[in-house]
């Protein structure tokens, strides 16, 4: 790989397994994203999807300690992420948070009993009032629904709502690479559009590098740099959104053809 290649990679993720207990969540996992890339690992349900999201993020850690503490699954993590050319591996979430590292968990990780500007205020605990009013404004460019929203309590939010809520909360604290995981599941066909146009302009406007998770292909692919495929946590196929939109075994497994 030459300087300049090594230079633009944002996250490598190296060999990566991930063990709960015996069984095999991640087996042997490299796949990477450089800046102002938009990547998707698309697979189905149980592939491994939230599993590589939250090792990549470093939930796990907290996971494993949790687990370790009530006596609960053992859970062991092998290979490596490096962010920025960083190992940073070992590194707890809230560090990752720092350096730019966040995710936007699937099922709308919303405060139910706050209302939506109580919301953001919450995400954004770490930054100035200014810098989330800032966001906050680009948001509402994003998702415009979100403006008449603002004194809901959040519980009360549709589920498209919530999770156009759930990114907008991510992007308070930054991101130089949001992850985001599921962030269609559940939602409508239009909703889905509308989600992944915001991704788009996330990526070009605010130069964010994202990487999601999904199982709905179709309104992914068009949009992405590169893809990855996943399958019973190994991955299968990896290409740029046209070829793997293009791609026979693609459309009859994710494109219900």
């Amino acid at each position: 790989m030459s300087a300049s290649e090594h230079s633009c990679r944002l996250l490598e993720v190296d060999d990566l397994m991930v063990f709960f207990e015996n069984a095999l969540a991640l087996n042997s996992l490299s796949l990477h994203a450089d800046t102002g890339e938009i990547v998707a690992l698309i697979g189905s349900n149980s592939a491994g999807k939230t599993t590589f999201m939250n090792t990549v993020s470093g939930l796990i850690i907290d996971m494993r300690i949790k687990e370790k503490r009530k006596g609960g699954e053992r859970i062991t993590v092998y290979g490596s992420v490096r962010f920025q050319g960083e190992d940073v591996t070992t590194m707890p979430p809230q560090e990752r948070v720092k350096r730019g590292i966040v995710l936007s968990r699937e099922r709308h990780p919303v405060f139910p009993e706050s209302s939506v500007a109580e919301n953001f205020k919450i995400a954004g605990h770490l930054r100035k009032r200014t810098e989330i009013r800032e966001v906050m404004d680009f948001v509402f460019e994003l998702f415009p629904p979100l403006t008449r929203l603002l004194g809901r309590k959040a519980g009360f939010l549709s589920g498209g709502e919530q999770q156009m809520l759930a990114i907008g909360m991510a992007l308070v604290v930054r991101p130089h690479l949001l992850l985001l995981d599921e962030p269609l599941l559940g939602l409508s066909p239009m909703m889905q559009q509308a989600v992944m146009e915001a991704v788009v302009q996330l990526n070009r406007e605010w130069g964010i590098t994202v990487m999601l998770s999904e199982q709905f292909a179709r309104p992914v692919l068009p949009v992405i740099d590169r893809g990855y495929v996943v399958e019973n946590g190994m991955l299968t196929l990896s290409g740029t959104g046209s070829e793997l939109m293009k791609n026979p075994e693609i459309k009859a497994a994710y494109f219900g053809v």
